[in-house]
Order: structure tokens, then sequence, then C-alpha cells
């Protein structure tokens, strides 16, 4: 979906790779890549789609047992790096770099898919650097990020760059009408309102809880009417995160946590041999509640992510009714209100709100306490013009 340039690169870099595998110079092809775009532009899925056309004999026809392994994440030569906490250590890194100098197993190349690349820290991106300088023959890295400018100067010196694009609303929109059966107008709805972003655009289609969440949060500009409320506000922003996170995680830290005490013995008969175990594995179970706290804090800080850019999304409309620009809204939907603030406020005034969003978010970023930095940034939504 608008993405034809890059889609052009990554076809040509896998006939390339084909003609390196013959005997061929294989120029075109290259063993680092860094997949770039805003979120919903597809970084990942880029990605996945060029290791099947480099593991395809066709080159990527998405129909043989190659292409539906890469598809579903159960390739052997495809490891598939999702980091879930805060950050991705050295540690995590080194044990990546280990697994990725392995020969590959069913086909010619072993792909490296680090989806969230710029989570890695200062310690593992220098580690990251090395592997990338000196590979193994067959091994190719695939980089996600937002921006190049997320990444070491030196990591993305040595990748090619693939710069994708958030993908125009009537695309999505048709996606969503065709591949899940949305109605023409709700499709249109959930494409504007999540600004490209496929993902988001199919849980609002199709969650109406997800519309319940970006219509509280759509409503805190209009409820800023004091001190008092704009607490009450980041209060319930920040509830509303947690609750969610709550949610995402439980099953899964659940699941996880019942898996480990089965490896280290819990419920084995045999004298001794279950307290030996589960004594032993006091350790990994520690390190295993430390990850998922810090998976619930990252959840945590996603979810009220999301409402930012909400909220940055809908003080842009408010601009762009100041200036009479006519470009599409993200929040058509809340017109009323969009007018109304356009009417009360001037357009410096709507770059000051927008600057405390983005504020909160680059707070957010550096660990502030969510509560705090939201309650600073609603109030700032709320404090008149100087």
């Amino acid at each position: 979906m608008g993405q034809e340039r890059a889609a052009a690169t990554l076809r040509r870099a896998a006939a390339a790779g084909a003609d390196l595998l013959a005997g061929g110079r294989g120029a075109g092809m290259t063993h680092a890549w860094l997949f770039t775009g805003p979120p919903g532009s597809g970084r990942e899925e880029a990605a996945r789609a060029f290791t099947a056309a480099l593991f395809c004999p066709d080159q990527g026809c998405g129909h043989c047992d190659m292409c539906h392994q890469v598809a579903v994440g159960s390739h052997p030569d495809l490891e598939i790096v999702r980091p879930q906490g805060l950050s991705y250590g050295i540690k995590d890194t080194r044990r990546l770099i280990l697994r990725a100098a392995g020969a590959p197993t069913l086909g010619h190349w072993r792909v490296v898919l680090f989806e969230d690349a710029d989570r890695a820290t200062e310690g593992a991106s220098n580690a990251l650097l090395k592997a990338i300088e000196e590979p193994p023959p067959r091994t190719v890295w695939l980089l996600c990020a937002p921006s190049p400018d997320d990444m070491m100067i030196t990591i993305r010196s040595r990748c090619r760059l693939v710069t994708l694009v958030t993908p125009p609303t009537a695309a999505v929109a048709h996606v969503l009408a065709t591949r899940e059966n949305v109605p023409p107008a709700m499709a249109e709805f959930a494409a504007r309102a999540a600004q490209g972003h496929i993902d988001r655009a199919r849980r609002l289609a199709l969650d109406e809880e997800a519309r319940a969440r970006r219509e509280a949060v759509l409503s805190i500009p209009r409820s800023l009417t004091g001190v008092g409320e704009c607490v009450m506000a980041a209060e319930r922003l920040v509830k509303t995160a947690e609750d969610e996170a709550a949610a995402v995680t439980a099953v899964l830290n659940e699941s996880e946590i019942t898996e480990l005490r089965q490896v280290y013995g819990e419920g084995s008969t045999g004298k001794g041999l279950n307290r030996g175990l589960i004594r032993g594995g006091a350790g990994a179970l520690k390190d295993l509640e430390d990850r998922q706290k810090s998976r619930a804090t990252r959840t945590k800080r996603d979810v009220i992510d999301a409402s930012l850019l909400d909220l940055v999304a809908f003080y842009r409309d408010v601009l762009a009714v100041q200036f009479g620009a006519h470009v599409e809204l993200a929040s058509e939907d809340r017109r009323a209100d969009l007018d109304d603030l356009a009417r009360a406020s001037t357009p410096e005034d709507t770059l000051r709100r927008i600057d405390a969003i983005m504020r909160c978010r680059r707070r957010l970023a550096s660990n502030v306490s969510p509560q705090m930095a939201v309650e600073s940034m609603t109030i700032s939504l709320h404090r008149p013009r100087l």
C-alpha cells in the first residue's frame, strides 16, 4: 500500500541474492538492512516479505512451505527478535549473535529480523555493530526502527536503507473492506482515525472497546476546565493504560511462570527431586519476573503513547481548521469540538499544546513517572495563553 519504491528495491535484492547463490556477482544484495518508517508503515511486514523472497525458490510466491513458515514465524533459519521490555540489553544481544552465526539448515540464508532495534542499549548496539561488520557469509540482518536517526550512525552506515511511508487512507480502508469485510463507512472512519496505521485501523474497525478508548482520549480537551479536572483526566488516562497493560500481560505471565516451574521440576516425584530443582530455578524465576515487570511497564507506556498520538492528531486538526487548510482530518468525527477549540484559541495556543504533548512523550521515554508527566501535560493543555 503505497510502498512501490521499497518493494521494487527488495525484489531486485532478492533476485540479486539468488544470482549470488548461483555464482554471480549478486549486485544489490547485502548482509545488513535497515527498515525505517512511521508506525503503521509496515516495517516488520516488509522485512518478513523480504525474508520469504530470500528463502522461496520463486522469490516470494506466498504459497509454498517456505513462505508459509516465514509468515507464521516457524522457519528454522529465521530468528525474530521482539524486545518486550524497556530495552534490549547486551547479554541478550550476545546470545543473539551466537545464534545468528550458525549455518542455515533448510536454505541458503540465515536471517535475523530485529523488530524495534532502536530499543537496543548502547552496549547492545556496540555488540551488534561488530556482528554486522564481520557477519558470517550467509547471515542477513534485518533491523527495523522508526527512523535512521534512532540507530547508531555506525550501524546505519553499514546497512542498506529501506524507507517506508504511511499508507494512504483510501488504501487502508480498501484493505479493511476487502480482507476483513468491514462496512465501507466504518472502514473509512477507522483508516482516517488510525492515520494509516493498518493494525490500529483494524482494531478500531473490529473492536468496540478500542473505539471507546479513543473516544475517551479525544474527550479530554473539552473536559479540561480547571486544574482539578486536569489532574483527574491524567489519572483516568494512566489508570486506563495500567488496566489495559495488565490485561495484555496477565495471561502471558501466568503461562510463562507455569512453563518455567515445570522445567525446574515442580510437580515431579522422587525423594528430594522437587525441592532441589525448584531451589535451582529460583534465580531463573526471579529473572523472568523482572522481565515481565519490564514488559508490563513498556506495555503501559506504549498504551499511553498511543493515546498521546491521538491527542497530537486532534490538535493538529485544530490547527488545520484555524488555518482553513483543506486536508483530511483524523478527528473529523469530532468536528464540533475541533471548531469550538479553533474559535476559542489561536494557532500559537495550538502549537504550544502540541509541544506539551510531545514533551510528555519525551519524558515518558526518559522514565519520568507517567502520572507526573501526564498531569504536567494536561495542565499545559488547559493553561491559558500568557
